[in-house]
């Protein structure tokens, strides 16, 4: 029997009787096939279910792209320009071979405030470079946005002005740790505070400034 016949066919979807007007040899295929879909798509119950299903499909939608979303930012990291130096937060601070706590740790970090150069990020965990080459992964949480440089060299003079012949303010051994305080646009010098003792070193004297960087 089927849907082409001459008296009531039952649609099981809607619940609702339809009788042919035409006999099926008297109309062509595509004819009867739009009368049909056309009927269908007007059927009250058709109506609510298909609004239900695209509302559902619409919300089920909305929901795998925000968690979508969510997912590639976090994989993604910060969105902060990478390199960058940031200096690190605690005096003891674990290296570790990857971006988890899975991962061993291969270098425990014992100095505060040491700057730390940012290669790389996944999800909350950064991957860094100290001035002496070393990378690995630590937790965000253990890094500030902070600058500090490091003294890089032979012993460092640090003057009071960015000259070379102004006077001397101090004198800087390898390896000392020293807050940034500016990098003025257009100047090779920078002015830092070691201790107490503000002054202006040229910045292939310490390591944690990119050469073209300007911080005012």
């Amino acid at each position: 029997m089927g849907l082409f016949c001459n008296y009531p066919c039952f649609l099981g979807v809607t619940g609702k009787f339809f009788k042919p007007v035409y006999n099926i040899s008297t109309i062509s295929l595509v004819q009867w096939s739009y009368q049909f879909f056309t009927f269908f798509l007007q059927t009250e119950d058709f109506a609510m279910t298909s609004k239900r299903l695209i509302s559902s499909i619409l919300l089920i939608s909305l929901i795998v792209l925000g968690i979508s979303s969510a997912v590639a930012q976090a994989r993604s990291g910060s969105g902060l320009p990478l390199p960058r130096f940031v200096t690190l937060r605690s005096g003891e601070v674990n290296l570790r071979a990857g971006p988890g706590v899975r991962y061993p740790v291969e270098w425990v970090y014992k100095k505060r405030h040491l700057p730390v150069e940012v290669v790389a990020e996944y999800d909350t965990w950064r991957k860094i470079r100290d001035w002496q080459g070393t990378q690995g992964w630590v937790h965000q949480g253990m890094l500030s946005g902070k600058r500090s440089i490091i003294i890089m060299g032979n012993l460092r003079t640090l003057r009071a002005q960015p000259k070379t012949n102004a006077n001397p303010s101090a004198r800087l051994e390898e390896g000392v740790i020293a807050k940034l305080l500016e990098c003025p646009t257009g100047m090779t010098w920078c002015k830092i505070d070691a201790e107490g003792y503000q002054g202006w070193l040229r910045k292939a004297e310490f390591w944690g400034v990119y050469s073209g960087e300007n911080l005012e």
